[in-house]
């Protein structure tokens, strides 16, 4: 498959320019564009920049809000209940993350509720930000449904991921995950790319197993451990959703297909200021000695090494800071037709070769 390489702060100004083509402020188009460029980043491209073109089509459609704003519905010492007011997704994140961390500073704990928003990119971006502040920090969002009940053919709860950050001495300690074996994300680049899927990440409209990523994107794709992932998606989407006032399930409307009515999909971010508990720096020691004894466990036959969540991604991201991020022929040319149709410069061509 024929691959671009690119620079990453450049493609992320790619992504900024064509976003503020649609009048998205400077600073909202940069914080847009460096959530999905960090996607990108870590490896998790079904997250990244392949996912332009839908956001460049739902602003120019009105159908979210190019302008963001929120307002504050409830406020309580601990407590947010936040509106999103259909603004895009990582700029309400991002907004309702930093006001977490604000609350947790000044009570110990902070949990806000957000509804009224769209698709907000990964949830790792934002416990990230919380663990960087010094905070045991929790993040997850719904999405329209793609995972059947166990036992059923017939979608309705979401991969409705969840992510959970706590400070080291180094990189935090992240586990981002949807409670499904892959995000359907990946079965739609898969399509996008021409690629089958491995067999376990899908099934189709009648309950059968498929490679072929078309046929999952009709159907649904599989939860982790049968009942157990259901379960964690059915709970993600009571938080997410009927907490927060938003939709859920079957009730939020389609990001790919629905131009005309908001998503209203919802988010939770909690945060724990761990100097209210321990010492940080204690916490941060007693973390790397947990993380040394993990490093220092016997392998099994052919493991080189036993990795913490997150460190993989870390080491990806800084690999790719350093040396490039490989876009697919695909997506690059998506970019540049991109640019294009919105009338701004194509500034990847010949960056990286």
């Amino acid at each position: 498959m024929k691959t671009h390489n690119v620079n990453w702060e450049t493609l992320r100004s790619q992504a900024q320019q064509l976003l503020m083509s649609l009048d998205v402020n400077e600073q909202e188009a940069l914080t847009i564009a460096d959530n999905l460029v960090d996607a990108d980043l870590c490896g998790v491209e079904s997250h990244g920049v392949s996912r332009m073109a839908i956001y460049m089509k739902r602003i120019s459609s009105g159908v979210v809000e190019k302008k963001a704003r929120e307002i504050i519905r409830e406020e309580h010492p601990s407590s947010i209940a936040w509106d999103g007011c259909n603004s895009m997704g990582m700029i309400t994140g991002t907004n309702a993350m930093k006001r977490c961390i604000e609350k947790a500073k000044e009570t110990g704990c902070c949990f806000v509720a957000v509804n009224h928003s769209n698709h907000y990119g990964m949830a790792s971006y934002y416990v990230k930000m919380g663990a960087d502040a010094g905070m045991v920090s929790f993040s997850g969002t719904n999405a329209p449904p793609n995972i059947a009940p166990w036992g059923s053919s017939k979608a309705y709860v979401g991969t409705n991921p969840l992510a959970i950050a706590v400070p080291t001495h180094g990189e935090p300690m992240l586990l981002d995950m949807a409670p499904s074996v892959v995000a359907m994300g990946k079965v739609i680049l898969a399509a996008k790319l021409g690629k089958t899927i491995p067999e376990g990440w899908a099934q189709t409209a009648d309950g059968k197993p498929t490679t072929d990523p078309k046929e999952g994107m009709k159907g649904t794709v599989l939860p982790i451990g049968g009942p157990k992932g259901y379960g964690l998606s059915l709970f993600m989407d009571v938080l997410c959703g009927i907490l927060s006032d938003a939709e859920y399930g079957p009730h939020l409307n389609n990001m790919w297909h629905d131009f005309e009515n908001p998503q209203n999909v919802g988010h939770v971010f909690c945060c724990i200021d761990i100097s209210k508990f321990i010492d940080i720096g204690t916490f941060k020691d007693r973390m790397m000695q947990m993380v040394q004894e993990l490093k220092a466990l016997p392998k099994n036959p052919g493991v080189s090494e036993i990795f913490i969540p997150g460190e993989i991604e870390q080491r990806r991201r800084m690999e790719r800071k350093k040396n490039g991020i490989e876009l697919a022929d695909v997506v690059f040319n998506e970019l540049k037709s991109l640019c294009e149709q919105y009338g701004t410069q194509f500034i990847l061509e010949g960056e990286m070769k």
